[in-house]
């Protein structure tokens, strides 16, 4: 009796238990459909493509988990601003006013607004209204997306010239828009090859321009290249934008970085472009401030009034500290501004030794680089270290990729993949290139030198 009911217990528990375990994988099941439709539900929408990482998220991470010693990928000083522009900001976290630490006009601070038409005003011909034509923004990067998801409409067509700033293909995607893309090709491979040959293909422009195209985004001073787009050049681009009826987005944030005998022309100022023209500019770049992330964007008021209702919607006003500060940096230079000692001016004249010294320094150890007329970038072939470096370790899909991060973690020197700044048809023109800094101190760039120079030694 005592086994027949061990052995019947034994029985209800065995059924019990795959009765539970029947339970758990019906229960699991729902759970992973469950997760799976919620996964589905809840995915990254379709405007905004795969979701793929910025380049500037992974050389980040790169530079923090390899710590190479230079540190010329992303595009920033490594040095104070000009002491008058710290000053304005540290002046104003003690002022007695309390309305600085405030919010303030949403379309700009008055003061800088005001400051901002007395700057570009002379330098575009025309008296810029400081309340209806003038936008500060939460860097030029927000001036760019105000810009363009203020005018791009779902199936709208915007020429985006190549290599470009990586953020144009992505708003004009998230703006339901379609980019049309046309690369920058070098004339020669010549050495001493300068931005100046880097050129569009006239016909190959043109045939871009449709019934469908609302915009073209013009970048002048070039990033990455430095190219600085002739009188003759901006015809081009100006004469197909008015005959096709199409706005100009000009990103101008490197204006005054340009070195002589080079000229920055504002394709606004050309005859009919006004109209037509949204230009952004950058305290970032203007001041080497780029933590302050103040931009702006100027152009006639119908168009501003797009602008204006993207920014009000997501950004609303800008930091008031830094915005004042911006401003009163701005009379400072207003007050000097027929003096060599502007800023404006002065930063080219900083820059220029730097860049020489870099593009020697690269040429010396088997880069060939393009010599930029404009910005603070130098792009350089790196072709001819193809037998000194091994980048089968490395598993990216792009060769300058690869490079970059043997390089990085070999040489102890961090650039920048220029592929990431073409569409994806078009990468491979970008592979055989890597992006240098050199808005950097002297002593970085000599030790720059000396690590290019170990490191070529041991090869």
């Amino acid at each position: 009796m005592f086994r027949s009911r061990h052995l019947l217990n034994a029985a209800v528990k065995k059924q019990t238990e795959s009765a539970v375990a029947i339970t758990n994988n019906i229960l699991r099941i729902k759970l992973n459909t469950s997760a799976a439709v919620m996964t589905d539900k809840f995915r990254l929408p379709a405007r905004y493509g795969a979701g793929e990482k910025s380049v500037w998220v992974e050389y980040i991470q790169l530079a923090a988990d390899y710590k190479p010693a230079v540190n010329l990928g992303q595009g920033f000083p490594d040095y104070h601003a000009p002491k008058h522009v710290t000053k304005a900001l540290a002046d104003i976290a003690t002022s007695d006013n309390p309305l600085l630490m405030q919010y303030t006009r949403g379309f700009g601070h008055p003061r800088l607004v005001q400051n901002l038409s007395k700057v570009y005003s002379p330098l575009i011909g025309r008296e810029l209204d400081p309340f209806n034509e003038i936008l500060v923004t939460s860097g030029a990067y927000e001036a760019l997306y105000s810009a363009i998801l203020g005018h791009v409409d779902t199936g709208d067509e915007v020429i985006v010239i190549e290599p470009f700033f990586d953020c144009y293909d992505f708003m004009i995607k998230c703006a339901g828009g379609i980019p049309k893309f046309i690369a920058l090709k070098p004339k020669t491979n010549k050495e001493n090859m300068t931005s100046a040959d880097w050129v569009l293909d006239e016909k190959e422009l043109s045939s871009l321009f449709t019934n469908k195209t609302k915009m073209l985004i013009l970048n002048t001073p070039h990033n990455p290249l430095g190219k600085v787009f002739t009188k003759e050049e901006l015809e081009l681009i100006a004469n197909l934008c008015k005959k096709h009826n199409v706005l100009c987005v000009s990103d101008e944030v490197y204006e005054w970085m340009v070195y002589e005998p080079n000229k920055h022309i504002r394709i606004a100022t050309l005859p009919d472009m006004w109209e037509r023209t949204i230009t952004i500019g950058s305290a970032g770049k203007t001041f080497s401030v780029t933590g302050w992330k103040i931009g702006w964007a100027y152009c006639p008021a119908n168009l501003m009034r797009n602008l204006q209702v993207v920014h009000q919607n997501c950004v609303y006003t800008c930091p008031t500290p830094t915005q004042e500060a911006v401003a009163r940096s701005f009379e400072i230079e207003l007050s000097r501004i027929n003096s060599p000692e502007c800023y404006f001016y002065s930063l080219a004249r900083e820059l220029l030794p730097k860049r020489d010294f870099l593009v020697r320094t690269l040429k010396e150890n088997g880069f060939n680089p393009t010599i930029p007329d404009g910005g603070y970038f130098i792009v350089a072939d790196w072709t001819n270290l193809g037998k000194k470096i091994d980048l089968s370790s490395e598993q990216d899909k792009y060769k300058d990729y690869r490079f970059t991060k043997k390089f990085a973690k070999e040489a102890g020197v961090l650039a920048i993949p220029p592929s990431a700044f073409y569409s994806e048809q078009h990468k491979t023109l970008g592979e055989d290139f890597a992006r240098f800094c050199f808005i950097k101190k002297d002593e970085n760039l000599a030790l720059t030198e000396k690590l290019l120079k170990t490191w070529n030694a041991s090869k």
